[in-house]
């Protein structure tokens, strides 16, 4: 493994809970116990599925994991898509334009709770009040978000992420998607 890992600078992991009957671990498990084991990597999603926890508690996961790691974590998060692991999990799977405005709301949320102190939020999906999440972590984490929408999710990377990640089909479907997003 750890040859596997030696020339690379970034290592990411899946987010998911069940995938047509594949085996999958928790993702979030996978990260910590690689982020000690290669402290000298980048680490992250690719992505984290905005539905599966609570911004205010993502946002102070996202900053210990910042904060222990020296700054190498990346939050990647996108809206979600696999409805099986929702509805097996018991966990609603609203339309997409609910969940990008979720995922929209959850990004805010974690933002304000690494800057502000105490943090609130009065959203139409999410609400916080008086949450702290300290210490606050120093750099802030880039967000990345995963999204291919261009009605409703890519334009949640305009307005929120720092990072995009598109998942390659072809060099037209990526410069189309680019123009998309540059429009949003």
């Amino acid at each position: 493994l750890d040859k596997v890992a030696a020339p690379f600078e970034s290592i990411w992991y899946a987010d998911h809970l069940q995938y047509a009957g594949k085996n999958v671990s928790d993702g979030w498990s996978v990260l910590v116990y690689a982020m000690a084991r290669y402290p000298d990597k980048l680490h992250g999603h690719q992505v984290l599925c905005n539905g599966f926890r609570n911004p205010a508690h993502l946002a102070k996961m996202a900053a210990t994991c910042q904060i222990l790691s020296g700054g190498r974590f990346v939050l990647g998060i996108g809206a979600g898509w696999n409805e099986e692991e929702h509805r097996a999990y018991g966990w609603p799977f609203p339309k997409m334009a609910v969940r990008a405005e979720q995922l929209a709301e959850s990004i805010q949320i974690v933002r304000r709770m690494w800057t502000q102190s105490p943090a609130s939020f009065e959203g139409k999906q999410y609400q916080i009040k008086g949450a702290y999440c300290h210490p606050h972590p120093d750099p802030l984490p880039p967000v990345m978000v995963g999204a291919l929408g261009e009605k409703y999710t890519l334009k949640v990377v305009a307005e929120h992420a720092d990072w995009w990640n598109h998942v390659w089909k072809d060099r037209a479907t990526y410069a189309h998607k680019q123009e998309v997003l540059k429009g949003h």
